[in-house]
C-alpha cells in the first residue's frame, strides 16, 4: 500500500510549508507558510481522503446575511469551500481530495485556492468575524 502520509509531507516540504505537528499514526499534518497567509491548516490522510481543513473565525451569533455572503462567496472558490464546524459555530475553509492518486499540482492548487481567498476576501472574514 502507498504510503500517503510521507507522500503528502514530502509534497509540503517541496512546496515550503512549515510542519509544526505531525503525528503519522493518524496521519496528520498541522503547517503553515506565513507568506501565503497559511496559518494551523490541519491535513488529514483519511484513506482515501485527504481532509484539509483551516479554522477561519467564530460566529459570534447566528447571522443569516454572513452565511449567505459566505455560500455565495463558495461559487467563486476555486477549490474547497467554506463550512462550518459539528458545533455549528465555527467557519472553516475545507476540501478533500483523493489520496490515491494525489499529485503536487492538485495539493498545490487546493492549498492556493486558500491563499487566494484568504488574500481576497480577507476584509470580509474580518467584517463577519466581528459580528
Amino acid at each position: 500500500m502507498i504510503d500517503h502520509f510521507n507522500k503528502v509531507k514530502s509534497y509540503l516540504l517541496e512546496l515550503d510549508y512549515s510542519i509544526f505537528y505531525m503525528n503519522e499514526e493518524e496521519g496528520v499534518l498541522v503547517v503553515e507558510n506565513e507568506s501565503e497567509g497559511i496559518q494551523n491548516l490541519v491535513l488529514a490522510c483519511a484513506d482515501p481522503l485527504l481532509i484539509m481543513e483551516q479554522f477561519l473565525f467564530e460566529l459570534k451569533q447566528d447571522s443569516s446575511d454572513v452565511l449567505k455572503n459566505l455560500l455565495m462567496k463558495n461559487r467563486d472558490i476555486v477549490h474547497g469551500a467554506f463550512a462550518l464546524d459539528d458545533g455549528g459555530n465555527k467557519v472553516i475553509f475545507r476540501d478533500t481530495l483523493q489520496l490515491e492518486n494525489l499529485d503536487l499540482n492538485e495539493l498545490e492548487g487546493s492549498i492556493n485556492s486558500l491563499s487566494l481567498l484568504l488574500s481576497e476576501y480577507s476584509d470580509e472574514l474580518i467584517k463577519f468575524s466581528k459580528h
